[in-house]
């Protein structure tokens, strides 16, 4: 077990170090019988870092340890950067969350809704109302993934190349009017349902901004923030740094997925606003500090106060959380006291979620395990990146949630 430099003495801060410690204990079990190839955890008060852990192997057939440095994929914790770039849009006046996303995507000008058939003859109606931004940002377009084996659309998606990845050949683009070519699984604004909406709003960012996913990513929001090790792919020096991906299995433990993982040596043609990055814990918890100081760090502003306050105040109508206008998907997430705002979950109600926590505090996590979260009332980031895919394999995250919030010892 490793520990980079921290910022500040943990109870500078109203953080207990021995209780932080318990941290580094619980998931380097995870570690040791063999559940996770290896971790790395990062957590700040008020600012300043106050504990960091690495644990095991980001490449266990080559015996790579996990480094502070260590880059991992995070999957859908892209989504709160895309969703950032939109916003950054949004202030300029480039277009209002409730213009028709058909206005800047043509493609989606006539949809259709699925009420019942069967994925090869599909009963479908007209949508009532067209898909908006705002919709696209709060995942209630009626979009869907091919992964989710729910019901008839996700299976149409899959029929179409659309499950874990996207066709051969396609680029984003190019999979943005296949989307649109689809039906919608609920009339827009009806219900929450995770899909590749935020895929769609990648899109959006490129047509209004007229520059391509990557460039405006590294121009706007990585660049400025100093996020060098954040990216669509690993360029081939770094190559080894790259933390392998792995899947579970009853009789063999750690499956090596070397199909999914290595995608991320190369550029990619699809350029995934839903969850292509590659990062690191020191640069995420960047992009997470920003979100933390409504906006700016270290001089840089990327969105205003109020913005930020709006992008992490729950969006679902009525106040409802997503258990009530939601579709459950993941045994680990909890969807009773959590709402969702404009590209990440939010904490309505601790009691209500049974889980510690703070109402108003938000995050989402990714695909292998990865979790971030953004806590206002008690001025707190945490970081947890590892590489195992689902993200439901374990309560990682519930978990790591119990461990910090009890090692907070201030009033």
């Amino acid at each position: 077990m490793t520990n980079a430099v921290v910022e500040v003495e943990p109870l500078e801060v109203g953080l207990d170090p021995t209780r932080l410690a318990r941290i580094d204990r619980h998931f380097a079990r995870y570690v040791d019988d063999g559940r996770l190839p290896g971790w790395s955890v990062l957590v700040s008060r008020h600012g300043r870092v106050a504990h960091t852990g690495t644990y095991g192997l980001r490449d266990v057939e080559a015996g790579r340890p996990v480094t502070d440095d260590t880059l991992f994929r995070i999957y859908s914790m892209t989504k709160p950067i895309t969703s950032v770039a939109a916003l950054m849009l949004y202030e300029e006046g480039a277009f209002e969350l409730t213009d028709p996303v058909s206005r800047y995507l043509p493609a989606f000008a006539e949809q259709r809704v699925l009420v019942g058939g069967t994925a090869a003859k599909p009963v479908t109606v007209p949508a009532i109302e067209p898909v908006r931004i705002w919709h696209l940002l709060t995942h209630t377009a009626g979009l869907t993934y091919g992964f989710h084996h729910v019901d008839v659309l996700d299976e149409i998606y899959r029929a179409n190349g659309f499950e874990w990845g996207t066709p051969r050949g396609l680029d984003l683009g190019t999979c943005v009017d296949a989307w649109a070519g689809l039906p919608l699984a609920f009339q827009p604004g009806s219900e929450w349902n995770y899909s590749v909406a935020t895929d769609v709003v990648g899109r959006l960012v490129e047509v209004v901004s007229g520059q391509s996913l990557d460039t405006f990513f590294a121009e706007r929001i990585l660049g400025p923030l100093g996020m060098t090790d954040t990216a669509f792919s690993v360029p081939e020096p770094e190559a080894d740094r790259l933390a392998a991906l792995y899947t579970p299995s009853p009789e063999a433990g750690l499956v090596r997925s070397d199909v999914m993982g290595r995608a991320a040596l190369h550029p990619p043609r699809f350029l995934s606003g839903g969850g292509g990055l590659v990062s690191t814990r020191h640069d995420y918890h960047r992009f997470a500090q920003m979100l933390l100081r409504r906006g700016e760090l270290d001089g840089v502003r990327l969105l205003g106060d109020r913005t930020v306050r709006f992008l992490s105040a729950n969006h679902l109508p009525g106040g409802a959380d997503l258990e009530r206008f939601g579709r459950p998907l993941f045994a680990e997430t909890p969807f009773r006291g959590v709402g969702f705002g404009l590209g990440v979950s939010v904490l309505l109600d601790p009691v209500a979620s049974g889980t510690l926590g703070s109402a108003g505090e938000f995050g989402w996590g990714g695909a292998a395990s990865t979790a971030f979260w953004v806590d206002p009332a008690e001025d707190l980031v945490v970081v947890f990146l590892t590489q195992l895919l689902p993200s439901s394999t374990y309560p990682i995250r519930s978990q790591l949630r119990q461990l910090v919030y009890s090692a907070l010892v201030d009033r």
